[in-house]
């Protein structure tokens, strides 16, 4: 600054009558030696405070008495032909862009005052992720971030921060934010017995979050829901969501907004599980006590996943470890559990748990033969270890194996997942963070038989492997930037089939690599707006011997508003814009362990879905109820169907019976929730259209969707008796799926054919269940380490007979077609003990 103020005054007479000439003649000297000092400047105050110039040197005054000058030069100049007269006037430009900047900076920073720490739980000093920082003096809140970290400017005065996390004593912190501050706030537990695993919730986020058709349900919620043979299922509470159906009777299939089962992206810890059932779909892969908390995305699926067209379903393990050694459980009566974690010094951490069925015990007291040959059990396992090797850095390792038997003498059958992620977490400063990881998912089963000797086994597996590394940079209101990128390598073995007396059958191996860079914020406009953007671009490439002979690429937007119109009323809107590149090849809603996955190809292009979505979110009695109006508008191309008696098991042409086309699904979500009291619990209620458009299926005539349901009614009440009486129940309502059924017949010496409508035109009978459940706690307030409860359940508590499957036949003698329903479950009652210690 001081070389530029001297050169000023140096090359005063430069600009006189009397030195014109002279001013000619060193135009192109001045010229050089103002760029250099242009220069000099802008180095200069991007590397200082700008507040400290003002005050120390009193550059703001020197800047000022520079522009008066340079202004009194150029009254006196008729004309500014050469170039002295247009530098001086780009210096006079820039000196007042400087003067506004400096100001305006200076003002800045003694307005306003950058507050940021971190939450920490009690005992064992774990980051709480998703703690909520309320500032109420101001009514603003403030998320932390996965690393329990948070940040946020604000102006100077005096406030007082109201840190909360559900299951923990709030935390009141006063500070006078005078200047910029670190803080370290930690929250005690305050639970007992039935809030073992706990999930972060602000009382107003949904009023506040910027996403739409983000359900968020904590373990205490989901152990409350009535459950099918007593055991807790976090998939069969997902499908009590508003938009969300349950593919078939009893299924962990699921089906979102009219979208099929396999446009669901399911993580468990980042990485992808393939089929989330046991039991043929009765039971999820998810043990409820090792989780702490799940979110869905029906749609707006956050830009650091995707290739999935409908859904996220995102499910992380716990990560609140207690410094002493801690066991939880249960005991039921189809399947155990134990659940055991503790720390190992101060820094290390880790979690073990697992789950049995024992039905396949229960048979052999059967005094029929058969029945005692019968093998049917499920086992799974999850562990965890969490190392902090510094106060910036953590290293994870999640794992997860599980396989389901089933078999008898003469033929059984496997299969299994297993998903396993090796992440680290590393804070660079108070700003920036990153979590870098390396994720394995595995699914495969295997079918054997040996009929009269014929001997055969039928293998099939699906491998990924998966790099990422995600970034978040948090600034202030106005930058939560998350940037990153990920590759994954598919590998798909659709099946191989050994026989010794027909040798061996098998089909290609197909392998893919599958990568995506990502970029979104979310900034606030004001204290009512505020908007999220970013961008996705995903490159697929087909590989077959170590060469890629297919490409596809893909930029995915994502757009989203929310306008607060009170402290207990917002809208909001959202687009996004989604791929998908591999895909399940399932005509049958049913459940079946017998996935045939397969990859885009040269053939297949990627399926891609626009969606509009927009509502309305207000609370009432201080966020004690909260309602909600979703609308929803999807359209789909490349929509993915199979041709009419397709034949999809063991086709190495699987190709051939792929038909494509255009779909639609639109639709209104209602929902009322009552958070607290005594009594709580929810009613939702979907309409819903979903349907397809393919030139080479119903003759190209629009059919629905074997996933559309045009009605769906949830209910989920809970009432606390006492401390040691709490009683829940549900009813669900559903409209029967589309179905395809005879429609005639016609006969060819005297044997009979059936004639079939067309595609979807009929539907199965509607759909309604109602499930009850008690829990009872024996000492509710007992100072003793080992707590218990007692869980007893009635699951379809009217006996409704709800058709899991309608099959045709007819008459041997008369050729008189006839239909035949199956269901599974009459009335079904349970018991469960589970404890804690």
């Amino acid at each position: 600054m001081y070389v530029y103020l001297r050169h000023v005054v140096q090359h005063r007479s430069f600009f006189s009558k009397k030195s014109q000439k002279k001013c000619n003649n060193r135009s192109k000297t001045s010229y050089t030696r103002i760029l250099i000092n242009f220069h000099s400047i802008i180095r200069f105050v991007s590397n200082q405070d700008c507040a400290f110039i003002v005050k120390k040197h009193n550059s703001l005054k020197l800047i000022l008495n520079y522009i008066f000058f340079s202004l009194n030069l150029y009254k006196n100049q008729s004309v500014f032909a050469d170039i002295t007269h247009i530098i001086m006037l780009y210096r006079i430009l820039f000196s007042i862009v400087l003067l506004f900047l400096i100001t305006v900076h200076s003002l800045a920073q003694q307005q306003t005052v950058t507050i940021e720490g971190i939450v920490l739980e009690k005992s064992s000093k774990t980051p709480l992720a998703g703690a909520t920082i309320a500032i109420a003096e101001i009514g603003k809140g403030y998320i932390s971030d996965e690393s329990g970290y948070f940040k946020f400017s604000s102006p100077t005065g005096n406030y007082t921060l109201i840190t909360s996390f559900v299951g923990y004593e709030s935390n009141k912190t006063k500070i006078s934010a005078s200047t910029n501050q670190k803080l370290e706030i930690v929250l005690s537990s305050n639970t007992d017995l039935d809030e073992v695993i706990v999930t972060a919730r602000s009382k107003d986020i949904n009023i506040t979050n910027l996403s739409m058709g983000v359900e968020r349900l904590s373990m205490t919620e989901i152990k409350r829901i009535p459950a099918l043979m007593g055991e807790v299922d976090v998939i069969k509470a997902i499908q009590l969501l508003p938009g969300v159906q349950a593919t078939s009777e009893g299924s962990s299939g699921f089906s979102v907004r009219g979208g099929s089962p396999d446009q669901n992206l399911i993580l468990l810890d980042n990485t992808t599980i393939y089929n989330a059932s046991h039991l043929m779909g009765f039971f999820s892969v998810f043990n409820n006590d090792v989780i702490s908390d799940l979110e869905l995305y029906k749609g707006d699926i956050p830009l650091k996943h995707g290739g999935r067209l409908s859904s996220l379903l995102d499910i992380k393990t716990i990560d609140d470890i207690p410094d002493k050694t801690t066991g939880t459980g249960g005991l039921g009566l189809i399947l155990s559990r134990l659940v055991l974690k503790g720390k190992t010094g101060k820094k290390t951490s880790w979690m073990i748990g697992g789950r049995r069925s024992y039905a396949d015990l229960f048979l052999k007291l059967s005094s029929d033969e058969d029945m005692k040959g019968l093998t049917l059990y499920f086992y799974d396992l999850n562990a965890k270890i969490t190392h902090r090797i510094s106060n910036k850095d953590n290293i994870s390792l999640n794992m997860y194996y599980g396989q389901d038997n089933f078999g008898t003498k003469l033929y059984g059958f496997k299969y299994g997942n297993l998903a396993s992620s090796l992440t680290w977490g590393h804070s660079y400063n108070e700003n920036l963070y990153s979590r870098i990881g390396v994720n394995i998912s595995q699914y495969n089963y295997k079918l054997n038989s040996d009929i009269e000797g014929a001997v055969m086994t039928w293998e099939s597996t699906i491998n990924d492997i998966m790099l990422r590394a995600d970034y978040s940079y948090i600034n202030n209101s106005f930058l939560n930037l998350n940037f990153g990128m990920t590759s994954t390598l598919h590998s798909f073995t659709p099946g191989t089939v050994k026989s010794i007396d027909y040798g061996r059958y098998k089909i290609d191996e197909t392998y893919a690599l599958e990568s995506s860079l990502y970029a979104s914020n979310e900034q606030s406009l004001d204290d009512r707006w505020s908007i999220k953007y970013g961008l996705r671009w995903s490159l697929f490439q087909n590989i077959k011997k170590g060469n890629i002979f297919n490409t596809y690429q893909t930029l995915e937007p994502r757009l989203g508003s929310v306008y607060k119109l009170s402290d207990h009323s917002s809208i909001k809107a959202n687009y996004a814009h989604n791929t998908q590149y591999i895909q399940l090849a399932n005509s049958s809603s049913s459940n079946s362990p017998l996935d045939v996955w397969f990859l885009s190809s040269p053939k297949i292009k990627p399926q891609k879905v626009d969606m509009l979505s927009a509502g309305y979110f207000h609370n009432l009695e201080d966020n004690t109820y909260e309602t909600s109006v979703e609308l929803y508008y999807k359209s789909l191309k490349n929509v993915i169907d199979f041709a009419d008696h397709a034949d999809l098991i063991l086709n190495k042409n699987l190709e051939d019976e792929v038909r494509t086309g255009k779909g639609k699904a639109y639709g209104a979500e209602f929902m009322v929730r009552k958070n607290k009291g005594r009594l709580n619990g929810f009613i939702n209620y979907t309409l819903s259209r979903a349907e397809r458009t393919i030139p080479d299926i119903n003759l190209g005539k629009t059919y629905l969707s074997p996933y559309d349901k045009t009605n769906s009614i949830n209910i989920a009440i809970n009432y606390e008796v006492s401390r040691k009486i709490t009683l829940s129940g549900i009813w669900v309502y559903a409209t029967g799926t589309p179905a395809t059924y005879p429609s005639g017949r016609f006969g060819i010496d005297g044997e009979y054919f059936p004639i079939y409508s067309g595609r979807n035109e009929y539907r199965k009978p509607d759909y309604h269940r109602l499930d009850l459940s008690c829990t009872y706690v024996p000492n509710p307030n007992s100072k003793k380490r080992w707590k218990s409860e007692w869980s007893f359940s009635i699951y379809n508590a009217y006996g409704r007979k709800n058709p899991y499957m309608i099959t045709f036949d007819q008459e041997a003698d008369t050729g008189i077609p006839y239909a035949e329903s199956v269901y599974l479950f009459n009335m079904v009652p349970s018991i469960t003990y589970n404890f804690k210690f």
